[in-house]
């Protein structure tokens, strides 16, 4: 996230690896699906929220109707957010004419909509500056979003259900990557176990 900081796809990268969301329902994102303040006076509150509705494929809708989520943002995300919302604005006001009012959070300089390779471009470099190399994708972002979730003991029912997946299957096939190259469930449940023995 630091390495993204300078770079104009920083706030994307920060939302899509704090949220989970894929690549193609961040560049489809608008701001009146964007909430940063959310609601404290109402019972029960609203936080600050992005509400995942739609995506850049051909019908316009997530990829499955369960996809179709609301998500908490956390602190970091509302202020790369703000920070990003600030910048656009400054665009806005250099491109003049030459802007488009496509409303979306994420766009190039004149407010179009992104193009993948673009994206994936941009994100190359910021992968390179962060020492990573040159061969990672935007939707590694989700899968290191699941990978971090379940590393951090979070149900991997729960981690489907942030992740807009249609079951737990997924998300522990094809998303999931053990951060720990040894499973020590078994050894520190026997341990408690027989440890009082």
């Amino acid at each position: 996230m630091a390495a993204a900081e300078a770079s104009p796809l920083g706030a994307y990268v920060v939302m899509c690896l704090l949220t989970g969301v894929r690549t193609e329902e961040a560049r489809a994102l608008t701001w009146d699906h964007v909430d940063l303040d959310g609601n404290a006076a109402v019972d029960p509150p609203i936080p600050p929220y992005v509400a995942v509705w739609r995506s850049v494929r051909a019908h316009g809708d997530t990829k499955i109707q369960r996809s179709r989520r609301t998500l908490q943002l956390s602190e970091r995300a509302v202020r790369a957010l703000r920070e990003h919302q600030v910048r656009q604005a400054e665009q806005r006001l250099l491109a003049g004419d030459l802007w488009q009012a496509s409303e979306l959070v994420f766009c190039t300089s004149v407010g179009s909509e992104l193009d993948a390779s673009n994206v994936r471009r941009e994100f190359r470099k910021i992968t390179k500056a962060a020492g990573l190399g040159e061969q990672w994708a935007p939707r590694e972002l989700r899968t290191s979003f699941v990978s971090l979730m379940s590393g951090s003991g979070v149900p991997v029912e729960e981690i489907a259900r942030l992740a807009g997946h249609s079951s737990s299957r997924t998300t522990e096939v094809v998303y999931r990557r053990e951060l720990r190259p040894v499973i020590t469930t078994g050894a520190e449940v026997m341990d408690k176990i027989f440890s009082a023995s």
